[in-house]
């Protein structure tokens, strides 16, 4: 029996125990609910959780353990001339009883039989049922696959049967429980709490899983590459001499790789915050409640298109457009007729990314202007100043806290972007102050670094989780600083 359905089936067995404790509930009262210390419906929920909660744990574990303890012992069945030969010949081993296994099944019992006897070619039988098989097919494979088979078989009967009793046994002892005084609401209440708590922990856990496993990768890095070379070096180039060879090994310098990341970022900033930040302040303070209501989830739509969406149009629209302008620009002054604007530039990666951020910067400064108490207007107003006056001279003075923390979270988003900065920035490592020309950043690295069949024992390639790392602590002090500021200007008000 699959896992889903044994699940389905356990809620099943639930939603039954639920019905028989609330009615046994009702009966204990003599339909007086009134004299129940728990409604009928809590205990209901006691009866399910207990049929539900301990046998979906059950089948959770047992779902991810036993196909791992089965392999095992599946590869531990295999001849030892087989294991002898190392990790990757015993992989390909195991890849070919997996693919005979999902087979055998398909074949009947004079077959299965002819294959036992070895009368049966186990390539044709298979593929003619549509199971192709990569290499050889040695014996042995068919009597591990016979033996994964059989294990599977016994593992899901065993675990079906377990984890309905464990549901059945939940109902039976759940419904013995329920009385007058029993405090069905109490418990449920302490299980739901418990609940809440795990849910709320998982961001913290994951966010230590994430900087645990990047941390442990870069100290390994750190372990082969001076960290004073790689926060301080100027250079990126990766590279590694040939085995013998007395070449340097490549310079892993973050310092290009940074200015790129910090340099596209301004520049992008420059574009939505003006854009972004007069939006605010028009629909807050000047739009009327109906364009308000259309151009908000409107300006909004940017913020759903997907990045590489983005890209494209970096890529077909804007950087060719500026390409041409350039050219057009340059005839003019010059009569000579060449782009000094590259297709792929630190500015076209911008002004795409800016218009990313646009939504990001409007639509929180202005959740924050709106935040503003109305009575500081009106005391404007009423000294006699002009509405652009008061949003100049009032609004935004008490705002900008809030306005600073807003801008210092979008900087955050501009920071982590890649796909844009793939298709319009390029991948150039290198420190130059022109906008016109190519630059990469640290989120493009990180991709290249981790692209194709390496394995992760060398510098190159733990490099990407040196610079996943201080990307990371980047993003986070930007991160807190900005709550910081945004926590500081709302409890000013409150």
């Amino acid at each position: 029996m699959s896992a889903s359905f044994l699940f389905l089936l356990v809620l099943l067995i639930g939603f039954g125990a639920y019905f028989m404790a609330h009615s046994r509930a009702v009966a204990a009262a003599g339909g007086r609910s009134v004299s129940l210390h728990s409604l009928p419906g809590y205990h209901g929920a006691y009866a399910a959780i207990w049929a539900i909660l301990p046998a979906a744990l059950i089948l959770a574990i047992w779902s991810a353990v036993a196909p791992s303890v089965i392999e095992r012992d599946v590869r531990f069945s295999l001849p030892t001339e087989v294991l002898q030969q190392g990790a990757a010949p015993v992989e390909l081993a195991m890849g070919q009883v997996r693919s005979v296994a999902r087979g055998l099944p398909l074949l009947s019992d004079t077959e299965r039989s002819a294959l036992e006897t070895g009368t049966l070619d186990v390539r044709a039988a298979l593929a003619a049922k549509g199971v192709a098989l990569a290499g050889d097919t040695q014996p042995y494979m068919i009597k591990s696959a016979q033996m994964l088979n059989s294990l599977s078989a016994t593992s899901s009967l065993a675990m079906t049967a377990v984890v309905l009793v464990v549901s059945v046994l939940g109902v039976f002892l759940s419904l013995r429980s329920v009385s007058l005084r029993f405090r069905a609401r109490n418990r449920v209440e302490r299980i739901i709490l418990f609940a809440l708590v795990l849910a709320s922990s998982i961001a913290i856990l994951t966010t230590i899983g994430i900087v645990g496993s990047m941390l442990s990768e870069a100290i390994r890095f750190f372990q082969s590459v001076s960290p004073a070379s790689f926060f301080f070096g100027t250079v990126w180039d990766p590279r590694f001499a040939a085995a013998g060879s007395t070449a340097s090994a490549g310079q892993f310098g973050l310092l290009p790789l940074l200015s790129g990341t910090l340099y596209i970022a301004f520049v992008a900033m420059l574009f939505a915050v003006p854009v972004g930040l007069f939006a605010a302040i028009y629909m807050s303070e000047y739009a009327s409640p109906h364009v308000r209501a259309v151009a908000k989830p409107l300006l909004e739509i940017l913020a759903g298109i997907p990045t590489i969406v983005y890209g494209f149009f970096a890529l077909v629209t804007v950087g060719p457009f500026l390409r041409d302008i350039s050219a057009e620009l340059n005839g003019l002054v010059t009569g000579n007729y060449t782009n000094f604007i590259q297709a792929q530039s630190v500015l076209t990666a911008g002004i795409v990314m800016g218009i990313m951020l646009i939504p990001f910067v409007s639509s929180l400064s202005d959740d924050i202007i709106t935040q503003v108490p109305r009575s500081l207007r009106d005391g404007s107003l009423g000294l006699g100043a002009t509405r652009s006056e008061t949003i100049k001279r009032v609004v935004l003075p008490a705002a900008l806290p809030g306005i600073v923390g807003a801008l210092l979270l979008t900087a955050s988003r501009a920071v982590g972007e890649t796909m844009i900065v793939v298709l319009a920035a390029g991948v150039a490592a290198r420190m130059q102050l022109n906008p016109f020309e190519p630059m990469t950043t640290v989120t493009v690295k990180i991709v290249n670094q981790l692209t194709g069949d390496l394995e992760f024992t060398s510098p190159q390639t733990l490099v990407a989780f040196a610079l996943g790392i201080t990307l990371f602590t980047i993003t986070l002090c930007l991160n807190i600083y900005a709550l910081y500021i945004v926590r500081k200007y709302r409890e000013q008000y409150e």
